[in-house]
C-alpha cells in the first residue's frame, strides 16, 4: 500500500539523531506493512492518524471480517518485548493479541479497540479509577525465564543521560532523583510484569470489557514503578492549577492507597520518572514540556 507515515510518527522517531535503523525502517515502513498485510492476510482499512509517537497504526480486517489493528513497531521500541508481554496477559486487561505468529519483525496484530475514546475523555476523578483499575491486573507474576528488562537495568541506562545533562539548574533536581532511585533499588518489595509506560491515553475502550491497556513497553519490577507515570497525567492541567502542588500530593496519597503501594515508594519512583523525562525533553528540544515536568517534579 501507498501511504506517507503519518507526521507526529516522523517527528517523535526523528528527536533521536543519528539514529540509523530507525531512520532505515521509517524509509521500508510501506514495504514491511505489505508484507505483513499479505503475510496475515489482512484487508486494509486505513491508516490510523494523527496515530501514536512510536507506532504505525492500521486499521484492518482479517480473513473472516473480524475487525482488527496492525501494528508496526520499531526495533528501538522493542517489539519482541510488546509481544511477549501482550501474549502473557492474555487479554487480561491488555489488548489481545490476535495469532502468536509475525508476519514480518515487529508487526503485531491486535483486536480492534476504540482508538478515539480512551479514559482521558472523562472526569479526572473518574478516569484516575478507571485506569488503576486496569493498571491493576497486569500486575501479575512474571513469565518463568522471562528476558524483559527490569527496572534497574532501564533506569540505569536513564541515569547515565541524566547525569551527561551539563544544565547546572537542572542538576539539584537530577541529585535529588538519582538520589532516590539508589534508595529505591537497594530493597525492591516485588518482583511484578509491569506496563513500563502507562498513563490515560494508554486505556481504550473495548467491547469485550470497558476498558483495555495498549501500548506496553514491559519491564519487570516493583508496582510503584509502573504507578508512577500515572501520578503526573494530566501534567498541563495541574500546572495551569494554583493549588496543583497540594493536588499532586493528595494524588499520590489516593492512588498508593488504591492500589496498596508505598506511598514515599510512589513519591520517589516519580520524582525520578518526572526529572528523566524532563530531562530527556530538553535534550531533544521539547522546551516546554521540560518546564512542565521539571516544575512538577520540584512539587515532590
Amino acid at each position: 500500500m501507498a501511504f506517507e507515515p503519518p507526521p507526529r510518527l516522523v517527528r517523535a522517531l526523528g528527536e533521536t539523531p543519528g539514529d540509523a535503523d530507525t531512520d532505515v525502517w521509517l524509509r521500508n515502513l510501506p514495504a514491511r506493512t505489505d508484507e505483513a498485510v499479505a503475510g496475515l492476510g489482512l484487508t486494509v482499512e486505513r491508516v490510523q492518524v494523527p496515530g501514536g509517537r512510536s507506532s504505525l497504526v492500521v486499521l484492518v480486517r482479517r480473513a473472516d471480517g473480524t475487525p482488527a489493528v496492525l501494528k508496526l513497531v520499531p526495533p528501538r521500541s522493542r517489539p519482541a518485548g510488546e509481544r511477549a508481554a501482550l501474549a502473557h496477559w492474555a487479554g487480561l486487561g491488555a489488548v489481545r493479541l490476535l495469532g502468536a505468529e509475525a508476519a514480518a519483525d515487529g508487526a503485531l496484530l491486535l483486536e480492534r479497540l476504540q482508538r478515539d475514546v480512551s479514559v482521558r475523555s472523562l472526569p479526572e476523578a473518574k478516569s484516575m479509577l478507571e485506569a488503576a483499575g486496569t493498571l491493576r491486573r497486569l500486575w501479575v507474576e512474571p513469565p518463568a525465564g522471562h528476558r524483559f528488562e527490569t527496572v534497574a537495568e532501564r533506569t540505569g541506562r536513564q541515569a547515565e543521560a541524566m547525569r551527561a545533562h551539563p544544565d547546572p539548574d537542572v542538576a539539584p533536581l537530577v541529585d535529588a532523583a538519582l538520589t532516590a532511585r539508589a534508595e529505591l533499588l537497594a530493597d525492591a518489595p516485588e518482583e511484578r510484569l509491569l506496563h513500563g509506560t502507562f498513563r490515560q491515553s494508554k486505556v481504550l475502550a473495548a467491547e469485550r470489557v470497558p476498558w483495555l491497556a495498549v501500548g506496553p513497553d514491559p519491564v519487570v519490577g516493583e508496582c510503584a514503578f509502573d504507578l508512577a507515570r500515572l501520578v503526573r497525567d494530566r501534567v498541563e492541567d495541574l500546572i495551569a492549577t494554583p493549588s496543583g502542588a497540594a493536588v499532586t500530593r493528595r494524588r499520590v496519597k489516593r492512588l498508593a492507597e488504591s492500589l496498596d503501594v508505598d506511598q514515599e515508594r510512589l513519591r520517589g519512583w516519580t520524582l525520578f520518572r518526572a526529572v528523566e523525562s524532563g530531562v530527556r525533553a530538553l535534550r531533544v528540544g521539547r522546551a516546554q514540556d521540560a518546564e512542565l515536568l521539571l516544575e512538577f517534579a520540584d512539587w515532590l
